[in-house]
């Protein structure tokens, strides 16, 4: 571990704490109320269309990205640490009644999240074969805000490139040396060769990659997570019972805790979900569809899949065991702990393999945001090459060996930034996903199965819109 870890981690966490608690709690809140009621609570009313277009086939008909592919991409980059060591971070700090705060933040962040990737799909831009967009592009061509698009670029390379790969490899390292005893050094050197070669391939090699090892792993994940709820049936409603007094309790709000339990609960969900974060909207842009809606859509239902079923399968399996008493576990090896007390020695070694595909799987898809955003900045060759070798070899081998509390309280704080830049173009822009949803829901009221955007639909919006001027 290096000597600085504890003095840098208090500075860290004193200065998170202050953003989190003062600022970004009630924007993400506020901001993800208003997208709920201005779109007619979409992420509940068009849950069915968000599930059928998974199957869309117009990426696939045109040899590019689907909108499955895209969803599985953005699906890798949160089915990850967030999951399985963030959710038990969370309980060990904040007790059982952050799970309830990560719940609600992503039912609210659903509508956020189909905002921002919206409008990622709206304002996207042509790069080669490909398409290229996200929260930069939208703040520079929506906003016309260039030095903001700029601050926002760069805090996204920081973010997914550097600090939430050095968190995945941080974590993959932990498991492996918990259940195998596995040097943490000797794994980040081979998380690194192999991570590195996926990247280097782009982000049809990610996007192919993702699309194979997402629904294995969560189907996986959720099957044993099942399995132990079943054989605890009995436990369920004083768990359901636990997270809600605790989220509300009474001894907390006398202890003064209660704030602590919603600020690590929120923080850690959207962690976990990213939903308002601007992470999802880049891969979002990629997708090739004939309604920038379907993409906003497809991965508001990432949201729910990420926090609702794999988080909410994690925080059972902690809480039935019992073990987020005990001060001496967090992170990673209180999930293996939890799991080994309900099904044996083979739960730690599960889970072991589980957070090698889950946070593998976020490391290659954070290459992708943090490569669209080299882009933004810049069409050398040798900055992309850069970017590869410091995400995916110097940041990975520094969470090897880095404690889990440096990189967390590190990631925290670049969220914390990156959130704030993105909420601001995302409030300032949302009155297009509107429109654009009006458009689509009139579309499919017409009978039109396959709701078709023109340019025309946002006249004051239409010069900007490359793309789909063409």
């Amino acid at each position: 571990m290096f000597a600085a870890d504890g003095w840098l981690n208090a500075a860290l966490t004193s200065f998170c704490d202050f953003l989190w608690a003062y600022i970004l709690i009630g924007a993400l809140i506020v901001c993800g109320l208003y997208f709920t009621v201005r779109t007619r609570f979409v992420q509940f009313s068009m849950l069915g269309e968000m599930v059928r277009l998974l199957a869309d086939p117009a990426g696939r008909k045109h040899r590019r990205i689907s909108s499955f592919q895209a969803f599985a991409v953005s699906v890798a980059t949160r089915v990850g640490t967030g999951n399985l060591a963030g959710v038990a971070t969370a309980i060990a700090i904040g007790g059982p009644g952050a799970v309830f705060w990560m719940w609600l933040i992503a039912i609210i962040g659903g509508a956020t999240a189909f905002v921002e990737s919206t409008l990622a799909q709206l304002y996207k831009r042509r790069d080669g074969e490909s398409f290229v967009g996200g929260p930069a592009y939208y703040i520079l061509h929506g906003m016309h805000c260039r030095w903001l698009a700029v601050t926002f670029a760069v805090l996204m390379i920081l973010t997914f490139g550097l600090s939430y790969n050095s968190i995945q490899s941080n974590t993959i390292c932990s498991a492996m040396n918990h259940a195998f005893g596995f040097d943490n050094l000797t794994v980040g050197i081979i998380l690194a060769a192999v991570g590195t070669f996926i990247a280097f391939g782009g982000i049809r090699r990610i996007a192919h990659v993702s699309s194979v090892l997402v629904p294995v792993m969560a189907v996986g994940y959720f099957i044993l997570a099942l399995v132990v709820v079943v054989m605890n049936y009995d436990e369920i409603p004083d768990v359901f019972e636990l997270i809600v007094e605790s989220a509300f309790g009474l001894e907390q709000f006398a202890g003064g805790s209660l704030g602590m339990t919603m600020m690590v609960g929120i923080k850690r969900g959207l962690f976990s979900n990213e939903a308002g974060e601007g992470s999802a909207p880049n891969v979002a842009a990629t997708a090739h569809v004939s309604h920038p809606v379907k993409q906003g859509l497809v991965q508001a239902l990432g949201v729910y899949t990420d926090t609702l079923l794999v988080c909410s399968c994690t925080a059972f399996i902690i809480l039935i065991s019992g073990l987020y008493n005990d001060p001496s576990l967090n992170g990673i090896a209180l999930t293996q702990s939890a799991l080994n007390s309900e099904i044996g020695s083979t739960g730690t070694i599960f889970v072991a393999i589980a957070i090698f595909l889950f946070a593998f799987s976020s490391i290659i898809g954070n290459y992708y945001y943090g490569e669209a955003n080299i882009r933004f900045l810049t069409d050398k060759r040798w900055a992309i090459t850069v970017f590869r070798v410091l995400s995916g070899t110097v940041m990975v081998i520094f969470g090897a060996v880095s404690s889990l509390e440096l990189v967390w309280s590190l990631g925290d704080v670049c969220m914390a930034l990156l959130t704030a830049c993105n909420l601001v173009g995302i409030a300032h822009l949302g009155k297009y996903v509107f429109r654009l949803l009006d458009d689509y829901r009139r579309q499919k009221r017409d009978g039109m199965a396959d709701p078709v955007f023109h340019a025309s639909t946002l006249p004051d919006a239409a010069p900007d819109l490359d793309t789909w001027n063409e």
